[in-house]
């Protein structure tokens, strides 16, 4: 298994058990306004930290090879898309809960869609040309 599909996978278990801590926390938690403020975080490790990047780092592994030279593509642009997605969900598990203080979360949560965004772009370009047909 190449070491970035490793990186890939096991950070999405991360994600996981992080996703899952939060909704331990927010059963837990009295249902005020901060509480509330961390479900869309515990969405966000769920769908995108967990299952997401679970698929890019299976996808980056076993799709068919795009060539000899480079079997998986552009290793630097699937670095690019793994660094993006995981900046973008810290950006959003520090930015959510702003809002809920008072405090600006715009701009956190602007960088926070546009990482995750290119990330998106970044695994769509490298994997590409490996969707082949019969």
């Amino acid at each position: 298994m190449p070491t970035l599909a490793r990186w890939y996978i096991k950070t999405s278990l991360v994600w996981l058990l992080l996703a899952l801590a939060l909704g331990v926390a927010l059963f837990l938690l009295p249902s005020d306004l901060p509480a509330a403020a961390l479900v869309p975080v515990q969405i966000h490790a769920f769908v995108v930290g967990w299952i997401t990047q679970l698929i890019f780092g299976v996808v980056y592994w076993m799709f068919p090879k795009a060539s000899l030279e480079r079997p998986r593509g552009s290793p630097s642009l699937a670095l690019a898309a793994y660094v993006l997605l995981n900046g973008g969900l810290v950006l959003r598990a520090v930015g959510e809960p702003l809002g809920a203080f008072d405090l600006p979360s715009g701009p956190w949560l602007v960088a926070s869609a546009a990482m995750q965004w290119l990330a998106g772009l970044a695994f769509v370009v490298n994997t590409w040309p490996r969707v082949k047909g019969p």
